[in-house]
């Protein structure tokens, strides 16, 4: 509460405010807002204004993080009812604001598009009694959102929902912003004059509702591969939930990263992106290094749910298989980078196996999704070719990237993908390199057909053994022509399309294979064989 007190002071008005005489009761009501957000049921990890990107513009709410959700609030709504509990107004329709509807049913048709004058006095308690909306920064009037019951505006009995401001006092604020208006009508004195007009054109931007309600993430809950099944049953729990201005976000299987989406040049955005990548928030801090605490504790809790997750698809795919493998060995969220100009990364969930590095457009939700990955790339013929920021040492806001070649039968397919953290980074890149080298131990052996010297033959390389060519020829098959151990290697070398080159120093000097198809998967497969065989001799590869 007193975190939230501090930033509440040092932001700027809300977006649509309840207009009042005492500024330092608003201020309370920010403090004890910041608690009651989360919910009784939920503790807060961390609460606080921000602003949320929603049709693109930015609209200030408070958020609250739970250990397993994101709760964002408009302030418009926290303020009214703040400043009625404060002053001890009952709840509900006893003293709430008149409905869109209510008020649109009060209005006469004789005053609409007509300018008005109606005498005001302010309340020692509950002030004008007035919300407002708009402002030149929104190309809107300036418009009466909320007239609540029984408060000073409501007791005219001639202002109504849609009224636009022309003027307090005389003042004009026909070309007013909306900060500008909200001073203007505190610093009216106790009798406040103002100048209306009913602009029925404006009201659907006073129906429309707070800016979290507009935010979507409509989309079914990710269930654990445990439960998430075509007929399992249906989740107990929503993954959003619209409370008046309030919506509660489940951050299950969700993706926390930072300018990814939207450009961040003063490093302040957070953003969330649901588990099937439809729906993403975007949250702006005050500054970066609030915004670099906001990520670090958003990233803390899903983490921590993700944990979960994997430990329950650990134990689906060794009962069942997933993608062709028995064991996850790490699995996680990352940014893949993009050819698109105007979005250079999008979010991707990658996979080590046993044996596969398997890649996923989203986070499944149902547990037969996990059998099918979008690509499948062999640890055995994968490379990590690049780990770190692009340049220097890390920075904050810097990009942590680390690169992936894998040989295919259509030559080298390159993936460059970015962690979040410097341990993300660490992790990812060693569970590639180890799993690469485990999968050498465990595959032991790859062959393919080639021709050598016009014979059809069979290339076996072993992990222990080395290479072997044997003819398969009639009369000749299973006969090794020549064979050779991996530290016999002088040089290998392919021409990208069909050839393989070896020489081993031997008698027959450059040994030419043609494999009928890209070499390089072989050639990969040849390095990895290398890598992991140096490696368990306690160097570097």
């Amino acid at each position: 509460a007193a975190e939230s007190l501090r930033i509440a002071r040092e932001l700027r008005a809300p977006l649509s405010v309840l207009i009042n005489n005492s500024v330092d009761s608003a201020r309370r009501d920010d403090s004890s807002m910041a608690v009651a957000a989360a919910g009784p049921a939920q503790r807060a990890h961390r609460s606080g204004f921000v602003e949320v990107l929603v049709r693109e513009r930015w609209h200030r709410v408070l958020a609250s993080l739970s250990e397993d959700a994101l709760i964002l609030s408009c302030e418009e709504n926290g303020h009214a009812h703040g400043h009625e509990h404060a002053n001890g107004e009952a709840d509900g329709g006893a003293r709430g604001a008149f409905t869109f509807a209510e008020a649109e049913e009060r209005v006469p048709e004789t005053i609409a598009n007509r300018k008005r004058c109606v005498k005001v006095v302010k309340q020692d308690v509950g002030g004008l009694g007035i919300s407002i909306k708009g402002g030149k920064e929104n190309k809107m009037p300036i418009l009466i959102s909320k007239i609540f019951r029984g408060l000073a505006a409501d007791q005219t009995q001639a202002l109504y929902v849609g009224d636009a401001i022309l003027s307090v006092n005389g003042v004009n604020l026909r070309d007013a912003t909306h900060d500008e208006a909200v001073q203007g009508l505190k610093r009216a004195g106790r009798e406040v004059t103002l100048e209306v007009k009913y602009m029925r054109e404006a009201t659907p931007y006073v129906k429309k509702g707070s800016p979290v309600s507009e935010i979507g993430w409509e989309t079914p809950p990710p269930e654990s591969p445990r439960l998430g099944s075509p007929h399992s049953d249906a989740p107990t729990s929503p993954s959003l939930s619209l409370q008046g201005d309030r919506r509660y976000i489940p951050l299950r299987m969700c993706y926390v990263t930072r300018a990814m989406t939207t450009h961040d040049p003063e490093n302040r955005q957070v953003e969330l992106h649901s588990p099937d990548v439809k729906h993403t928030v975007v949250l702006r801090c005050s500054d970066s290094a609030s915004a670099q605490t906001w990520f670090g504790s958003m990233q803390s809790v899903t983490s921590g749910l993700l944990e979960k997750v994997v430990s329950e698809l650990r134990e689906h795919a060794a009962r069942n298989g997933i993608g062709g493998n028995r064991e996850i060995r790490h699995l996680g969220w990352l940014a893949e980078k993009t050819e698109n100009e105007h979005q250079r990364w999008k979010p991707v969930v990658l996979v080590v196996t046993e044996k596969d590095l398997l890649l996923y457009d989203s986070m499944a939700r149902m547990k037969e999704n996990w059998l099918n990955p979008t690509y499948t790339y062999p640890l055995l013929s994968t490379r990590l070719v690049h780990s770190g920021p692009d340049r220097g040492s890390p920075q904050p806001g810097g990009e942590l990237s680390f690169a992936t070649r894998t040989g295919t039968r259509l030559g080298i397919e390159t993936h460059v993908f970015r962690a979040e953290t410097c341990k993300d980074l660490s992790l990812w890149t060693r569970h590639i390199v180890t799993g690469c080298h485990a999968s050498a131990e465990m595959i032991k052996e790859v062959m393919t057909s080639c021709m050598y010297k016009g014979l059809d033959c069979r290339l076996v390389i072993h992990y222990e053994l080395g290479f072997s060519v044997l003819a398969e020829g009639d009369g000749s098959h299973g006969q090794t022509l020549f064979s050779y151990p991996f530290e016999k290697l002088r040089m290998s070398s392919d021409d990208g399309v069909r050839m393989l080159y070896l020489d081993f120093g031997g008698k027959e000097g450059e040994i030419q294979l043609d494999l009928h198809s890209c070499p390089k998967p072989i050639v990969f497969i040849l390095h990895s064989f290398l890598s992991a065989k140096i490696s368990r001799l306690g160097l570097v590869a």
